[in-house]
């Protein structure tokens, strides 16, 4: 979840996102380098999926959290050869 606050032009600026897993909360201000790698997953879910239909779906997730939930299904692309 990001927060957002009001910049001095009137515009929202992020201010803090919080890992919708493991619920830390990451600084704009002091954690930029973790915010690069988190993960925004969102969607309208669709007709016979396992969500229901219509629903809108939205989670932000560190990297650290990704990779626990998800590490054992992927594949490494980028080898050479």
């Amino acid at each position: 979840m990001i927060e957002w606050e009001m910049s001095t032009k009137d515009i929202q600026v992020a201010k803090f996102i919080t890992c919708d897993r493991c619920k830390r909360r990451y600084s704009y201000e002091d954690d930029m380098l973790d915010i690069q790698e988190f993960h925004r997953i969102r969607f309208i879910a669709g007709y016979a999926s396992a969500f229901d239909d219509g629903d809108e779906i939205s989670c932000d997730l560190c990297s650290k959290c990704l990779r626990e939930l998800v590490w054992d299904y992927c594949r490494i692309v980028n080898e050479e050869g």
